[in-house]
């Protein structure tokens, strides 16, 4: 009679420079949701398997450096690459560990990066053609590098089934409880959560990233707008004036702005808003009309739909979630 299959096993990439907290992170995620499993179903055995796997310097071989289940025999059925504490597009001795990626997806492993590990993920080619997340502050970097990558830093995690890429430095959670959550199942997955006192996957990486515009496109006409937007404060602006301000005739100024900025004058000035309106929501107790009105909103209404639209929660709900505590209300 055959033995029983291995576990299905978690590679974790420890390429040059990755981020060992989170290599060590995830294994303690992912040996902490084994051992509560295994109690919950009175099993003995591993359950879920977690090894680091590394590129040999003798042989160019991918070999495990680290198994919590050795001789087990099989391949990862996931690999993970963790963020890099480097820089991102850095391509030195790459070229082992894209070879193996490409290899094990072929053979029908799951891919999955963390935050700068997109780059690295992004050198098979294999995310060509989809959509991807990485940290927001790499997201031009990322597009630039890769133009055949759909970046998106709007989402926390993307999951595309075969390819998953989570966004921020610390979204090696958020990471490592949605693979929990497709090899041991929902409950398994709340109970990690629960034990490690993290939120459960469902997060956003746009509730955490701030605006920031391109700047250095070299149109001296629409750099010369933005710096003007900046200083000038929001309300009654109009594309007519910001062209004015260009000194173009207003056409040509809303094609040469979408070229330089990548948006619309109205997608722009509202991120603007939208962003100086978080900083009232997390320093200040000012009520959300009033704010509404310091940004250049008329109407609340309005104010509200923009807020939720660029960062994927209300006012309300956004200065509850990072808002500086009101004592005051509570003294006596």
């Amino acid at each position: 009679m055959a033995g029983a299959p291995p576990p299905p096993e978690i590679g974790l990439l420890a390429y040059p420079q990755a981020q060992l907290a989170a290599i060590h992170g995830l294994t303690d995620l992912f040996v902490i949701a084994d051992r509560l499993a295994r109690k919950r179903l009175g099993k003995s055995e591993t359950l879920l398997r977690v090894s680091h796997l590394s590129l040999c310097e003798t042989d160019g071989r991918v070999v495990r450096t680290f198994d919590t289940s050795p001789g087990a025999g099989g391949e990862p059925v996931v690999v993970i690459l963790p963020p890099s504490l480097g820089d991102p597009a850095a391509g030195e001795n790459r070229a082992g560990l894209v070879d193996f990626l490409k290899v094990r997806y072929a053979a029908g492993t799951v891919l999955a990066s963390v935050c700068a590990g997109a780059f690295l993920l992004a050198e098979t080619g294999l995310l060509n053609g989809r959509a991807a997340t990485t940290h927001w502050t790499y997201a031009d970097d990322l597009a630039q590098r890769f133009p055949d990558v759909q970046v998106d830093t709007n989402k926390l995690i993307i999951d595309d089934g075969d390819i998953i890429t989570a966004g921020g430095l610390m979204a090696w959670t958020d990471l490592g409880l949605k693979l929990v959550d497709r090899l041991l199942g929902s409950a398994m997955m709340i109970e990690t959560a629960r034990f490690l006192l993290v939120d459960p996957p469902g997060r956003e990486q746009r509730y955490y990233s701030i605006f920031s515009p391109r700047l250095g496109h070299g149109d001296a006409a629409i750099l010369k707008v933005q710096h003007w937007l900046q200083k000038a404060g929001l309300r009654d602006i109009t594309a007519c004036a910001m062209a004015a301000k260009a000194g173009l005739e207003e056409r040509t100024f809303l094609r040469r702005f979408r070229k330089a900025t990548g948006l619309k004058p109205t997608e722009y000035c509202q991120h603007l808003r939208v962003d100086k309106a978080r900083e009232m929501l997390e320093a200040t107790t000012r009520p959300i009309d009033q704010i509404a009105w310091d940004v250049g909103y008329d109407d609340p209404g309005s104010f509200r739909k923009v807020f939720i639209k660029v960062i994927g929660l209300a006012p309300g709900d956004y200065r509850r979630r990072f808002g500086a505590e009101t004592t005051s209300a509570h003294s006596p």
